[in-house]
């Protein structure tokens, strides 16, 4: 097996493949399975970057063995599958369903979700054709509880952006709620703390100071892409991605209610989530370079990331303690990562608190 993601470790735990750290064109010749997962990012145009996908594509032709399976798991719009990788892999007149099998299934990971492991989280699975969706279903059998077959590649593919698009539409609905609750004097976490008892027809979602990761702020802009093909355009998914992209002023002007530069602020998690070291798309990254733009002076603690570049200064986390909290004018929580004493924060003033931990802990 050729195969170069987050599932090699627990294959190799269960002996299911061999660890081959170097592999090659040797390696991938002589794979029955080939399992692709590589970025799809968006450019500057915010718009879909297939380039590693197409290029993975042509490796694959250049390469491929009769018989061998292919499986896609990258994120990405309904249709490329079928349209962009295929066109590319059968380039040298191989056929689909006889000479190569191929199929698509959206990666799941959660990092830091202690709940679910890997084998734990229901798989989605497709196939070009039949033939195709039985060799995937072969495979991924072997390492989820629960394999979830469905009639396309097209579906798997909006499969995983209808779960990013769902977050994205909502984690921005609650964002604007805060803000507004805000205008009306109403304690917007109480209010959302209330709703929540009720045990049917509620879901909560949280607020913070916008959405990161590699997927969430990602996934729903290929989708929008796509349909923008067709001359369609979802038009919730446009106010909520306007939301998002909002957020790093309305934090600053938060900070700026509370103290005008020059000033110093301590960013407590710089992380795009909780117990985790992911920068990527990390809604700290355009809030502190703003802050900089701003004047203030600018220092961050995060347990998971020792260091970080901002504009051309390369910063380091600092010790939280007393001291350091006391020093700054003003301290800005973006994330609210588990090993941190929240405690130190309590009943402090000068703190804005994105996530609402602080109203979580306890005197």
């Amino acid at each position: 097996m050729f195969l170069l993601n987050c599932y090699k470790v627990y294959w190799l735990k269960k002996k299911l493949i061999v660890n081959t750290p170097d592999q090659g064109i040797a390696d991938f010749q002589n794979s029955d399975y080939v399992i692709v997962t590589v970025p799809t990012p968006i450019n500057e145009q915010r718009e879909p970057d297939l380039s590693a996908l197409i290029s993975a594509s042509h490796y694959i032709q250049q390469n491929l063995q009769k018989g061998q399976t292919f499986i896609f798991e990258s994120s990405t719009y309904p249709g490329t599958l079928e349209e962009v990788i295929i066109p590319i892999v059968s380039q040298g007149g191989q056929k689909v369903g006889e000479d190569f099998y191929i199929g698509y299934s959206p990666e799941r990971i959660d990092p830091a979700n202690s709940q679910y492991s890997v084998q734990d989280i229901p798989k989605v699975i497709s196939g070009q054709t039949e033939q195709c969706k039985q060799k995937v279903q072969d495979l991924y059998s072997t390492i989820f509880d629960v394999v979830v077959p469905v009639s396309s590649p097209k579906v798997a593919e909006m499969c995983k952006l209808f779960e990013n698009i769902q977050r994205l539409v909502n984690i921005s609905l609650v964002n604007e709620l805060n803000t507004l609750c805000e205008s009306l004097g109403i304690d917007f976490y109480e209010a959302l703390e209330a709703a929540s008892t009720k045990p049917f027809g509620f879901t909560p979602y949280w607020p913070g100071p916008g959405i990161g990761g590699h997927c969430i702020p990602v996934d729903p802009l290929y989708f929008q892409w796509r349909i923008k093909k067709n001359g369609k355009i979802s038009k919730i998914i446009e106010a909520a991605h306007v939301i998002n992209e909002e957020m790093p002023e309305k934090i600053v002007r938060k900070v700026k209610g509370v103290v005008r530069s020059p000033a110093s602020v301590l960013i407590v998690g710089i992380a795009y989530k909780k117990d985790v070291n992911d920068l990527r798309e990390s809604p700290a990254l355009p809030i502190i370079e703003l802050l900089i733009k701003e004047g203030y002076e600018i220092e961050y603690h995060d347990p998971y990331i020792s260091s970080a570049k901002f504009g051309d200064k390369l910063y380091q986390s600092v010790s939280l303690n007393e001291q350091v909290i006391k020093q700054a004018d003003c301290i800005l929580i973006l994330t609210d990562h588990s090993t941190i004493d929240w405690k130190l924060f309590k009943g402090m003033k000068r703190v804005i608190d994105t996530r609402g931990i602080i109203k979580k802990v306890s005197v």
